[in-house]
């Protein structure tokens, strides 16, 4: 059942009897795949619940008055989300979007309620939306992965970035977007991998297909299963390799790790690539340059002081991050700003509305490299060094329960992100002296999809050869 096909149908034919006929408690299933616990000796009968009745009860003309009912699938949209977004948070903070199923969640203080909130939502695997949840397991926050993450990260981020940028240097022109940004994110990928150079365009193809193929369309979804099941071939023997002669990259990690059902397999390496994040750096990367070369004035204040380039990756996933929205599902039946959701509910926590609430950031549409109004506290009052208080990265996950710089653990993955990112925008800074706009250019933003990366594809640059 895809995303949009969420909101909890306790219809007769979706439950195994009505509750309370033999005093036993009961899960069923419903049509979304939701568990629905059934208590023994309840009073409720026949084919629907309370909730669902109130939830259909709701009108379009009740919500939809500002917004057109499909105005976050137009082109506008994936093109420009902030001003429809800015409609959603001024007037609509928990917008019911009937054509997508869902609620959008918009203001800053509810859109980080939601997203903290384990005990009431939950964020579903990948593989929950390809309906494969038995393909492999995620090995993602296993301690010996993230520490050769972190480790191939750290060690690769700057020799890859001035092998780029010196093989560009001597163009004096280039899109940045392409031969940078998104070159980038991919060979770093491959080093954290320590893949075979021969390698490279057969995994970074499957891998995207992959990554595109879990969201609504059918076609995608098929070549996004066909290239899993090819990586999982190709990463076999390999596991094989490293599991005999390991090294500190993340295959090794993986295939070392010893579970109580045995060794782990290359279904697992797959699906724990699958569940990573492999769109901020990417983004964030090629949204930063866009930002700073369509604000030159901001631009020369790094020149000015290299301090200002971490605050600039900070402020551009605030006002420009890449990943727009997460999906959260409700546990349960719960009241939240004004309406009952039901179980199932599928909650969209919009980071672009959010990142540019008023309510918390001063003159939120303007990119100010040294604003300072970034770091604040979260709603529970909790300050954390990463995550929500310079803006929401969904994509990076919540905000880590450890220190700014544990002992036992590596530091986390918003923080290797913004490093990464901060160390190859030096590289640039240094290697690409003038670096400008490229006359008659017109960069920007937008998404090739519903549900994709928001992103600068193209950003023609010129510097002195």
């Amino acid at each position: 059942m895809k995303a949009g096909q969420q909101e909890a149908r306790h219809t007769p034919e979706s439950r195994q009897d009505a509750p309370g006929q033999d005093g036993q408690d009961k899960i069923v299933y419903g049509r979304n795949g939701v568990p629905i616990h059934i208590r023994g000796g309840s009073r409720t009968t026949g084919g629907g619940y309370r909730t669902y009745e109130v939830h259909q009860r709701m009108r379009v003309g009740e919500s939809t008055a500002k917004v057109k009912p499909n105005a976050m699938l137009t082109r506008e949209y994936l093109e420009d989300p902030y001003p429809t977004l800015a409609i959603l948070r001024e007037n609509y903070p928990c917008y019911r979007d009937w054509i997508g199923n869902s609620y959008w969640i918009s203001r800053y203080d509810d859109v980080t309620s939601i997203f903290t909130d384990d005990a009431n939502f939950e964020t579903r695997p990948k593989l929950w939306f390809y309906g494969r949840e038995d393909f492999g397991r995620d090995f993602g926050q296993a301690l010996p992965v993230l520490f050769a993450h972190a480790q191939r990260t750290d060690a690769h981020a700057q020799p890859v970035a001035e092998a780029i940028l010196s093989e560009l240097a001597g163009l004096g022109r280039a899109d940045l977007a392409v031969t940078f940004a998104a070159r980038y994110a991919m060979e770093m990928l491959a080093r954290v991998l320590d893949l075979p150079a021969a390698d490279f365009d057969f995994f970074v193809e499957r891998y995207w297909k992959m990554q595109q193929g879990y969201g609504w369309s059918p076609k995608a979804e098929q070549a996004g299963l066909d290239a899993m099941s090819e990586l999982a071939r190709y990463f076999e023997p390999l596991m094989e390799q490293r599991r005999a002669n390991p090294g500190d990259d993340l295959i090794s990690a993986v295939a070392g790790l010893e579970t109580e059902t045995g060794p782990t397999t290359a279904e697992d390496l797959v699906t724990t690539l699958l569940e990573r994040d492999h769109e901020t750096l990417h983004g964030a990367l090629a949204n930063m340059w866009y930002l700073l070369l369509t604000h030159p004035e901001q631009l020369e204040l790094l020149r000015e002081d290299e301090r200002l380039v971490k605050y600039a990756y900070q402020e551009t996933v605030r006002h420009s991050t890449p990943v727009l929205e997460a999906k959260r599902f409700a546990r349960q039946e719960v009241e939240r700003f004004g309406r009952l959701l039901p179980e199932g509910a599928l909650l969209i926590c919009s980071a672009g509305a959010a990142n540019r609430d008023p309510r918390v950031f001063q003159d939120p549409d303007r990119f100010e490299v040294n604003r300072k109004d970034l770091c604040r506290r979260e709603p529970r009052g909790q300050y954390r060094a990463d995550g929500l208080p310079t803006g929401i990265t969904f994509g990076l996950g919540q905000p880590t329960k450890h220190p700014a710089v544990p002992e036992d653990r590596p530091r986390s993955l918003y923080a290797i992100t913004r490093d990464t990112v901060v160390t190859a925008s030096k590289c640039v800074l240094e290697i690409l002296p003038g670096l400008r706009l490229a006359d008659g250019a017109k960069p920007g933003l937008r998404a090739l999809r519903v549900g994709d990366m928001h992103t600068c594809w193209q950003l023609p640059a010129t510097w002195e050869a």
